[in-house]
């Protein structure tokens, strides 16, 4: 895959890596001359010095053989018109970082995969796992997450059944027992103290999700 990835950040430094992973051919766009040289110093790629809405510049990185071009930067404005430009040289594949979440449908009107500030995805989850100390992330895949929760002793819905709890965008895929059973649930699966849960929930719903198995299966406070 031909791909170029604008912005050189912490985010930006990691799609490269990844990119680079899985044998692509990279091109990275950044204003700083200095983040350029040191990603040449780490990767096989072409580094490009420039402001990536410049038409002139987009054209110097091939952007008219890109399969994808992923956009990285903290300005809503540069990741919006970058994508533009992109969708005119009919780049099929267009994914960027949105900063702020009131500019995500100028993105999807231009026909842009985002994902939301991800800093501020990643403060809500570590606080979530502050809330959580036994929660354990097992994978995360593209729209989701699956993790694992404890059920606590005298939680509320100890010995009900799985019909009965309050389900909102997530699905329980297996429970382990401190027996080492491991069980694929049905609706009339009773919960018990110390079952371990496995679930996947949407990217967008998480917080609720964990809200919601809080009231359920932990201790009340």
């Amino acid at each position: 895959m031909y791909i170029i990835i604008i912005g050189l950040g912490g985010i930006g430094r990691n799609v490269v890596a990844v990119a680079a992973e899985h044998g692509d051919s990279i091109v990275v766009i950044d204003k700083d001359e200095n983040r350029c040289n040191e990603i040449l110093e780490h990767y096989d790629v072409m580094a490009i010095t420039g402001n990536s809405t410049d038409r002139s510049i987009l054209e110097d990185a091939g952007i008219d053989r890109a399969d994808a071009l992923i956009t990285t930067t903290s300005d809503d404005a540069v990741n919006l018109m970058t994508c533009w430009l992109a969708k005119r040289f009919q780049v099929r594949n267009l994914i960027s970082i949105v900063n702020q979440i009131e500019h995500s449908e100028l993105f999807k009107e231009v026909g842009v995969r985002i994902s939301e500030n991800p800093d501020e995805l990643v403060a809500n989850r570590l606080y979530y796992w502050s809330e959580n100390p036994d929660m354990q992330q097992l994978a995360t895949i593209p729209g989701g997450m699956i993790f694992e929760i404890s059920v606590d002793e005298n939680a509320p819905f100890v010995d009900h059944e799985i019909k009965e709890l309050d389900v909102k965008d997530f699905v329980f895929i297996a429970i382990k027992r401190e027996s080492k059973e491991i069980i694929i649930p049905s609706g009339t699966i009773r919960i018990r103290p110390n079952d371990r849960i496995m679930v996947f929930t949407k990217k967008e719903a998480e917080e609720e999700c964990l809200k919601i198995l809080n009231k359920q299966l932990k201790n009340p406070k």
